[in-house]
């Protein structure tokens, strides 16, 4: 019996900062982590090197109000330290289900975690470590998304995970629409022209200059992960 190999060799799953809340109002749901941290166990077993991206907005957006006419550099640097708390408890789960993470840091705070420094990100895949980025690229106006196109080109990653709420994009909003239809494929050009809003516009754009393609897909969605990393019709591709 030949037993199927995954698509990807390595790849690099951007998950944002309210994936973790499960159904809470902000913050780190133990359930909804663990659960996401078995789905990612369950790649690495198949030999897929990993590296995740977070985001912070379930940490941040709980205290945001009190950033309503903040500067835009301080609030973002606010944001970056909250990406760094969730990397730590994406690391902590891992660990304790087996796996072993690195968390490497864009902003310099090395009692707590290592700096970023590419070929160490790119040997501890190689050793088949999951390799978290946190604090974004490190500086302030750009997104975690820009940060997932960044690192993904750096690392060489052969596929971006956008994770998300929906399984794949639509046609239209499909809470709204009964006939939106999911794209299998849609490419960068497309979804530019039609506005559809998967990434911001420094990362998508990043993303296709670099031939980086992107696959969306709910990671709410029992074993959608593993699916869109074996190759099968899960979620949307955007390709070059």
């Amino acid at each position: 019996m030949t037993i199927a190999k995954p698509a990807h060799k390595r790849i690099l799953l951007k998950l944002s900062g309210e994936a973790l809340m499960g159904d809470d109002q902000f913050g780190i749901n133990r359930a909804t982590i663990v659960r996401m941290v078995e789905e990612i166990a369950e790649v690495t077993r198949l030999g897929v090197q990993v590296a995740v991206v977070i985001g912070g907005g379930n940490i941040f957006r709980g205290v945001a109000g009190g950033a309503v006419g903040m500067d835009r550099a301080t609030a973002d640097y606010m944001g970056m330290l909250a990406t760094v708390m969730n990397s730590l408890a994406l690391a902590d789960s891992m660990d304790k289900a087996g796996l072993t993470a690195r968390v490497m840091s864009a902003i310099a705070i090395e009692q707590v975690v290592e700096p970023y420094v590419r070929p160490k990100a790119l040997q501890y895949l190689e050793e088949g470590k999951v390799v978290i980025f946190a604090a974004g690229t490190g500086n302030p106006f750009f997104t975690t998304d820009t940060a997932a196109a960044l690192r993904g080109a750096e690392i060489g990653a052969e596929l971006v995970l956008k994770a998300t709420k929906v399984d794949g994009v639509y046609s239209a909003d499909p809470k709204k629409d009964p006939n939106a239809t999911r794209y299998s494929k849609i490419s960068f050009d497309q979804a530019i022209s039609e506005n559809l809003g998967i990434m911001d516009a420094t990362a998508f754009a990043l993303c296709r200059d670099q031939k980086l393609p992107v696959k969306v897909f709910s990671i709410f969605k029992h074993g959608a992960f593993k699916r869109v990393v074996m190759g099968e019709d899960e979620g949307t591709l955007v390709y070059v």
